[in-house]
């Protein structure tokens, strides 16, 4: 077993179509066979799919070669917690029942290799946002998600896509991190006020950074797998925010202090 945690989110497999990001896909495949050796758990932190919809017996076609490497990873004993996003939030079981993955819907409080980790993908904390707060209730709500199922895959699937190409996700990708300005950095901060925590980790916002809450505490935003191919690495003593180039290559962007 590997000594080192790796988190990373943001792929939008799928985006805009599946055979556009199947380089996506096999790059982030390589990825992952690079870091296996070393790896004691992997947090993959949302929008993973730019779109995904379980029926009972049905799931989307396509990303064999993530699935299958994510069950590898299960296999060889090695957890993998799956975060769903603002994208991918229809998860139900498959992951679980087939890979034996951790599903969360809402953030984990973790110590991880001697330090205190909050995990999440990001959206809808903390105050303000009260629109997209609204839209979400909506998407979660069991009643929609019902009917849903009632239509058919061939239909459903592709509306599902067609749906989420066409949202708000091209402004996401082209956002610059606004530091104090930023939502999730007012809901960090009045965590603080009741808890210590050494690390925030989310996704959603696309820009990686890490950004120094104070002396002792960081917000960490992954980035994505769309433009900056960025992920982070904890091994019990430094965090790093990291890049995988198309060479094949881990360049290290920052590191926490």
């Amino acid at each position: 077993m590997g000594k080192k945690v790796y988190f990373a989110s943001d792929l939008h497999l799928g985006l805009p179509t599946r055979k556009e990001s199947l380089p996506r896909e096999k790059l982030f495949v390589q990825w992952l066979d690079r870091i296996k050796p070393d790896t004691a758990e992997l947090y993959l932190q949302g929008d993973i799919f730019d779109f995904w919809f379980e029926y009972n017996r049905v799931v989307p076609k396509g990303y064999n070669r993530f699935i299958g490497k994510i069950a590898e990873f299960t296999d060889a004993g090695i957890p993998v917690y799956f975060f769903t996003g603002n994208h991918d939030v229809w998860m139900f079981g498959y992951f679980q029942e087939e890979l034996g993955v951790e599903v969360h819907r809402k953030p984990l409080i973790k110590e991880i290799l001697g330090k205190k980790f909050f995990l999440a993908h990001g959206d809808g904390l903390g105050k303000g946002d009260l629109g997209y707060k609204f839209l979400k209730s909506i998407f979660i709500s069991p009643t929609l998600q019902w009917l849903f199922a009632r239509l058919h895959p061939n239909f459903s699937l592709w509306f599902g896509n067609q749906w989420s190409v066409s949202s708000r996700y091209s402004k996401e990708i082209t956002h610059k991190f606004r530091g104090e300005e930023e939502l999730i950095t007012k809901f960090t901060r009045s965590e603080l006020e009741n808890t210590h925590y050494d690390f925030f980790i989310f996704g959603h916002w696309h820009s990686p950074i890490i950004y120094p809450l104070n002396t002792k505490s960081n917000l960490v935003i992954l980035g994505d797998w769309l433009v900056n191919n960025t992920y982070s690495v904890w091994d019990g003593e430094t965090f790093k925010l990291m890049q995988f180039n198309e060479k094949g290559e881990d360049v290290v962007l920052s590191t926490a202090n």
